[in-house]
């Protein structure tokens, strides 16, 4: 019994941390958190900052909230996960401010802006507010850490190509002049849109190919696979 439970947990763990990393990633896939995935790209070490401290945001956040559940009332259930998630916020800024100040100063107005975040506030909402604490605790930390691998991916684009650097180590000769315009604004959402664009690729590509390993060419009664076409043969030849 014990090790049956414990297997349970280890799947529900798997499934959380593979569901926010990669089936339901914040910047690639729900794309969620899009003004600070924006702003704060100019550099990898940002990106990857503002990453880990949504992250430790919305695990703390998640386990408190997945505490209280039965607690809070369902008509101050929004107001109630806000003061939350701002507790934790100023907690880390405190933290920030103490022992990274550089990083402090270049995340700047973003750090506060934590508390409205829409990745938060949903995952608070929908999964934390309705599931134990372990579940609650590591689907905040896979979606946290999706949040970060996209931040710092796009971040470490955008430093490579916008300035020739890399955590503010030049790796691009100085005979080849870096496309400045990826270190602004528009940059930011050009290489979004390509990061997104090979994801869906890629997808599309992967979701073709188990559709042709599956596909029995007509001959369903020869068939293993549980597709569609198998299905409703089945089902007729029931009826």
């Amino acid at each position: 019994m014990n090790s049956e439970k414990k297997t349970n947990i280890f799947t529900t763990i798997t499934e959380r941390l593979f569901n926010g990393i990669i089936k339901e990633n914040p910047t690639f896939v729900t794309m969620l958190g899009m003004c600070p995935t924006l702003a704060v790209t100019t550099s990898c070490i940002n990106g990857v900052g503002m990453g880990l401290t949504t992250t430790v945001v919305l695990a703390l956040s998640n386990v408190f909230v997945s505490l209280l559940r039965k607690i809070i009332p369902d008509k101050a259930r929004v107001p109630a996960f806000i003061v939350v998630v701002a507790s934790f916020v100023t907690m880390v800024q405190f933290l920030l401010e103490a022992y990274l100040p550089s990083l402090n100063a270049s995340l700047g107005i973003y750090i506060p802006l934590i508390v409205v975040n829409c990745i938060i506030l949903g995952r608070a909402e929908s999964y934390a507010s309705k599931n134990p604490v372990i579940p609650s605790l590591f689907d905040g930390i896979g979606m946290g850490l999706g949040f970060t691998i996209g931040l710092g991916t796009l971040g470490a684009l955008r430093e490579i190509i916008g300035a020739g650097k890399i955590f503010g180590i030049s790796i691009i000769p100085d005979s080849i002049e870096p496309i400045r315009v990826i270190g602004s604004a528009p940059g930011a959402f050009l290489v979004l849109a390509c990061l997104v664009a090979i994801q869906n690729k890629i997808k599309l590509a992967s979701g073709k190919k188990v559709k042709e390993d599956a596909s029995c060419n007509g001959n369903c009664s020869a068939c293993h696979s549980q597709c569609d076409s198998k299905v409703e043969d089945t089902a007729k030849e029931e009826e």
